[in-house]
């Protein structure tokens, strides 16, 4: 049997004619062609857009990404120089805090009548029987044994102790809380005179013996006890400390008088030792130029013979 063909070439040829006929009408129509540009804008507006946001997207991170490192490194820088600040800062305070305690102890230094030594602390011996404090300073600088030492602390001018030992280049005081320390001293108000002695540590009061029980209405909490200056030892009204405590006692006919040190010795850095046979040369007048003072005479002189 003989396959039988699937068009035959009279509808073939009839099917053509029909497509080219319906391609020419649309064609010349124009529909045909609206349609495309339509549908292709609509694709290229799709395809652009997705590209559009995807490169968007893209830049953004990379935007996000730079921005992020330009605010770690502003923030590193900031943090550095946060650092600085505060180093300038404490630094700052550090040396106003020097400038202050140096403006006292050269207060000081043009105060007091007599010459003094400026001496640093190098050194501390804290044992209860023997109480010892190290300055910088010795005999090739002028101290000598049994002189005064003061300080300034906040202002206040206060009695250290005295000198006990004497090297070349260093020497050792004896701080006034020793129990070997004994100072006549008074109380600045009433003027009442009494012996100031050491307890042999830092941490404990001193004690002002010989007050009469009498005086007790007159002398209160916070009075200030000085020095007398009896026995040329110490200058006259330099303060030793001031009252925290009163007993009575009915057997003593003194008042028991607890006192805590103008000066707190666990801040103390710099003394002062104080020669008492020598004047102050920054307290002293000054002296007109020998030299200069007869040539102004000799040309007046000369003036008045013309």
């Amino acid at each position: 049997m003989k396959r039988r063909a699937f068009l035959k070439l009279p509808e073939l040829v009839l099917a053509v004619f029909v497509f080219i006929s319906s391609l020419l009408l649309g064609l010349s129509s124009g529909g045909f062609i609206i349609n495309f540009k339509t549908i292709g804008f609509s694709c290229l507006s799709v395809l652009q857009k997705g590209l559009h946001a995807v490169a968007d997207g893209t830049s953004s991170v990379f935007t996000s990404v730079r921005d992020l490192a330009r605010l770690q490194e502003e923030y590193d820088a900031l943090t550095e120089k946060l650092k600085d600040y505060e180093y300038l800062r404490r630094s700052n305070a550090d040396i106003r805090k020097e400038n202050e305690r140096l403006r006292e102890q050269l207060g000081l230094s043009q105060t007091v009548s007599y010459r003094n030594i400026a001496a640093q602390i190098i050194g501390r011996d804290s044992d209860n029987i023997f109480s010892g404090i190290t300055i910088d300073k010795g005999a090739m600088s002028g101290i000598r044994k049994n002189m005064p030492v003061i300080a300034v602390q906040s202002g206040s001018i206060g009695i250290v102790g005295k000198v006990v030992t004497v090297g070349l280049a260093t020497s050792i005081v004896m701080p006034l809380y020793d129990s070997s320390c004994n100072i006549s001293a008074r109380i600045q108000n009433t003027r009442d005179l009494g012996l100031v002695t050491g307890s042999g540590s830092i941490d404990s009061p001193l004690s002002l013996e010989f007050i009469r029980k009498r005086m007790l209405q007159d002398i209160h909490f916070g009075d200030i006890v000085v020095t007398s200056g009896e026995n040329g030892n110490y200058m006259r009204d330099i303060p030793i400390g001031t009252i925290t405590k009163i007993t009575v006692l009915d057997y003593d006919s003194s008042l028991q008088i607890e006192m805590e040190p103008i000066i707190d010795f666990s801040k103390l850095e710099m003394v002062f030792v104080v020669d008492q046979s020598a004047p102050n040369e920054a307290q002293l007048p000054a002296v007109p130029d020998e030299t200069v003072l007869p040539q102004k005479e000799k040309a007046a002189g000369e003036e008045n013979k013309g």
